[in-house]
């Protein structure tokens, strides 16, 4: 994706310009994100899950902005929630990052994507399901799920 910042041509004064970088967008995109039920964080690279394991948490993690002139797109990268409706919670998720975008900035957002990369298991319930996957991937039973 390409890093030209979103641009108004005419600033409040009537003289020059006003730039939106691409990191503010992703925070602004990141923020709305979370605040969707079901959606229980952003995924990212593996450098940003080190970092994310090393307690710092970035909120531009798991957002990819591309802007061209007073356009964005976002594509998101996101944790569900086991249990949660995915359909309705993207779409859910599509509205709230469009909304807080247009209105923070005046840039048309022009797509909002939802790449679900992970779900995440109530504590406890996860290792059963983890564990019976992963004997199922080798071909082999788990006696502790009898």
């Amino acid at each position: 994706m390409t890093d030209n910042p979103g641009r108004d041509d005419v600033g409040a004064d009537g003289k020059g310009e006003v730039r939106i970088s691409n990191d503010v967008l992703a925070v602004i995109a990141g923020i709305a994100a979370n605040e969707v039920p079901g959606v229980t964080g952003m995924a990212g690279g593996f450098v940003e899950n080190i970092s994310g394991k090393l307690g710092r948490h970035d909120v531009r993690r798991g957002v990819k902005v591309e802007t061209r002139e007073n356009t964005v797109g976002v594509a998101l990268y996101i944790s569900v929630e086991y249990g949660c409706r995915i359909p309705e919670a993207a779409r859910q998720l599509q509205m709230k990052v469009k909304e807080a975008v247009e209105n923070m900035t005046d840039l048309e957002v022009t797509a909002v994507d939802v790449h679900v990369q992970e779900v995440v298991f109530p504590s406890g319930e996860g290792s059963k399901a983890r564990r019976h996957s992963d004997e199922k991937a080798r071909g082999k039973r788990d006696p502790r799920d009898d």
